[in-house]
């Protein structure tokens, strides 16, 4: 028996879905500042409670009725506010990992 991701964003759920299952909270900022948005600095990196860090990637597209439009992120992508969309980055080492196992 397969087992299938119960989280599959299709048209019809993803209209259901809380928007807040797809925004990053509670994040710390770091990097470089690549722009602004809203008066306020676009940040290159974010940082996850968990120590996962996220890219800069785009601005988060809106549906019609103005709520953020999750079918339009891909795997990895998350939402952080006020609209901006980071991406998971393996790549990018986090020290806050190597602290906590410490």
């Amino acid at each position: 028996m397969k087992i299938k991701n119960g989280f599959r964003i299709t048209w019809k759920t993803s209209r259901n879905l809380p928007v807040e299952y797809f925004i990053l909270a509670n994040v710390q900022f770091e990097g470089s500042v690549i722009g602004h948005l809203a008066g306020r600095p676009i940040r290159e990196i974010v940082i996850d409670d968990n120590g996962l860090q996220y890219r800069f990637v785009g601005v988060a597209p809106r549906d019609e009725s103005g709520r953020f439009d999750v079918q339009s992120l891909r795997a990895g992508e998350w939402i952080v506010r006020p609209g901006l969309v980071y991406a998971q980055d393996p790549t990018l080492a986090s020290n806050r990992r190597a602290d906590r196992a410490a």
